[in-house]
């Protein structure tokens, strides 16, 4: 296989890949941008029909260019996908797809990227893969021994497997509402919480959610109180279909059962039957192939990071996985500010 080298690569094609190559190219540096996906999109291309954003479309935008308006409320997934191919498109970004990158090592110059298509020899890389590929399932006795469906919100597309059964939903965040509120038109559902959910106002979406939590960075950084950021607020947006499942009566959760039984949980003195159990409960970063740099880990976040570069390290970035890696970078709207600082950072302080 062959082996090329360039300034910058950039693993991952999503929102957090494409930002980063927008700033990349505005300061004439050279790059590519690798994806393990067949198609254009990110994750936005596997997840359920039936999701949309949390914000109007003028709200959801990467740096340049603003997202197609959506007529009718809040665009779905598909409509982001759209945006996302002709944003790639319109600054004609470096993308080579499909391309698995295995493993990063460290050379006398930076890194070696190596992939299934060959190897890249860069100065910097910049790591945008996400969480989608790595589903997070908790651990609880009898998992095995259930008969029922067991499956993860990645894998969930529509209701209609679902159709008159009894159904567990697992999970506190806004993926578990969601999906319980299209489940719970067509089956009975029951609802498990580690945690009594939190739901915000009725009025606030996405342009809300991302001006808290730069309010807390911004005070964070001045020395100011912590404001609690999001969290303060609370976890679940009341999208119109959520709000539907308010007012029928279906968005009340219970506590989280102890065991699965082979035909359903128990909790304590509950037992509920259940025909299948729905797992909402979050993804994990996509960090494998950076196993052979053997980095550093922060007990509270993962791998020691500052602000967006690898501890001590600034020529390894981190982008778009949420707080860990900036306010809302795990956002449409939110990725494209971490994406100017980063890439802003590594010119001056590693490419120049």
């Amino acid at each position: 296989m062959t082996t090329t080298s360039t300034e910058v690569v950039v693993i991952g094609g999503g929102q957090a890949g494409l930002a980063a190559g927008y700033y990349l190219r505005r300061a004439g540096r050279d790059f590519v941008i690798l994806d393990d996906q067949l198609t254009p999109g990110g994750s936005w291309q596997h997840y359920w029909p039936s999701l949309h954003l949390f914000s109007p479309a003028e709200y959801a935008r990467l740096p340049g260019w603003p997202m197609p308006t959506w007529p009718n409320g809040f665009p779905p997934a598909p409509h982001v996908v759209d945006y996302l191919s002709a944003y790639e498109k319109k600054y004609t970004l470096p993308v080579q797809r499909p391309v698995r990158v295995a493993a990063v090592h460290r050379t006398s110059s930076g890194y070696r990227v190596d992939t299934d298509t060959g190897s890249w020899n860069a100065t910097a890389v910049i790591n945008a893969t996400g969480t989608w590929s790595r589903p997070f399932w908790p651990s609880y006795p009898g998992m095995h021994e259930y008969r029922g469906t067991q499956l993860h919100a990645s894998n969930y597309r529509t209701p209609a497997p679902f159709n008159g059964q009894c159904v567990g939903i697992v999970g506190g965040g806004n993926s578990a509402a969601q999906i319980l509120a299209e489940v719970s038109t067509v089956a009975d559902t029951v609802w498990f919480t580690t945690r009594p959910p939190k739901f915000l106002p009725d009025d606030v979406d996405g342009r809300v959610l991302f001006e808290v939590a730069s309010e807390r960075a911004r005070a964070l950084a001045t020395g100011g109180g912590d404001t609690g950021g999001v969290a303060g607020l609370g976890d679940i947006v009341m999208v119109p279909p959520v709000k539907q499942a308010r007012d029928r009566g279906v968005l009340h959760a219970q506590p989280m059962f102890t065991t699965l039984t082979a035909d359903g949980v128990r909790g304590g003195d509950t037992t509920d039957k259940l025909d299948a159990i729905i797992w909402c409960t979050g993804f994990r970063p996509a960090l494998r192939h950076l196993q052979p740099l053997h980095l550093r880990s922060d007990s509270a976040a993962g791998i020691a990071l500052d602000h967006n570069h690898v501890h001590g390290e600034p020529s390894l970035v981190f982008l778009g996985y949420g707080d860990w890696t900036g306010p809302g970078s795990a956002t449409i709207i939110g990725v494209g500010r971490t994406a100017r600082d980063a890439v802003t950072d590594l010119v001056r302080d590693v490419l120049d």
